[in-house]
């Protein structure tokens, strides 16, 4: 079966439920408006799923110049900018990264404060603030993202780790995992589970990727995307058959593949994927 792209993914604000596009501009940092946003508690940290798990019921959609946030407990909504370019530009971190952002209106952010319990500031990254990757792996710039502009994932992985859990015994055995819980930007259609560990570059359409590093997950791929709640599933299934230490001692678990555009062209579904 011929490798094609299955779907594709955008997510505005870190963190927050993302949406599917047919078509999406590629860039050097990632998809266009993909994670140039985020939320950042008093320190200027930004704050993610690990510790505020409520940010799984915050899901974006595309508006004509711009997105809607829904808070899909109450149906409370929120439209923000692709972008903005006035205010005071303050420093945010993003793990040990240092980041230049610009703060959204009081106003917005006190709406998120109060969705997730929790004072916290919504900030956009600037087109002029540049943001490098662990040049141990490669050489670029990346988003708000984790640390790399893209991640690829094949829909024959997650079938395969469905498949495990469904013919597990251990309680809990028979949840089926949605794609939205591994956050990826581009899904691959056909071929075998687990074939984008082997693969350094591959072409989608007039696009390129070169795939840096394997995705070590944490505790998110664990909450429901809809209702915040936390399982035990897919991580302690992933851990029987995905587990690898490496030679610092640490434990990884790990799912999908980190990459880099190589050369940026526009990718849209069903495109031709050639590694």
């Amino acid at each position: 079966m011929a490798l094609t792209v299955a779907s594709l993914h955008i997510y505005p604000i870190k963190s927050l439920g993302g949406f599917s596009v047919k078509e999406s501009r590629t860039t050097e940092r990632g998809f266009e408006h993909d994670r140039r946003w985020m939320l950042v508690d008093g320190n200027g940290r930004f704050i993610s799923q690990r510790e505020a798990a409520a940010m799984a019921c915050l899901h974006c959609t595309p508006l004509e110049n711009g997105f809607r946030v829904t808070d899909l407990r109450d149906g409370a909504t929120i439209d923000l900018p692709w972008s903005i370019n006035s205010g005071e530009q303050q420093r945010a971190m993003v793990w040990s990264d240092a980041v230049s952002v610009l703060p959204a209106s009081a106003g917005i952010s006190a709406w998120f404060a109060q969705k997730l319990d929790a004072p916290c500031t919504l900030v956009f990254m600037p087109e002029e603030s540049l943001r490098s990757i662990d040049p141990t792996y490669a050489n670029g710039i990346t988003s708000l993202s984790d640390g790399f502009p893209y991640l690829i994932v094949s829909q024959a992985s997650l079938d395969d780790l469905n498949e495990r859990i469904t013919c597990s015994r251990s309680p809990g055995g028979g949840e089926r995992i949605p794609m939205d819980r591994f956050r990826p930007n581009i899904v691959i259609a056909g071929g075998s589970a687990f074939q984008e560990d082997g693969w350094k570059e591959v072409s989608i359409g007039d696009a390129r990727f070169s795939l840096v590093k394997p995705c070590a997950r944490c505790a998110v791929p664990t909450i429901d995307q809809r209702t915040g709640e936390m399982g035990k599933e897919p991580t302690r299934t992933l851990a029987t058959y995905r587990r690898r230490v490496t030679e610092a001692g640490a434990v990884k678990v790990e799912f999908g593949m980190n990459a880099m555009g190589t050369a940026l062209r526009p990718i849209q579904v069903d495109d031709p994927v050639t590694p």
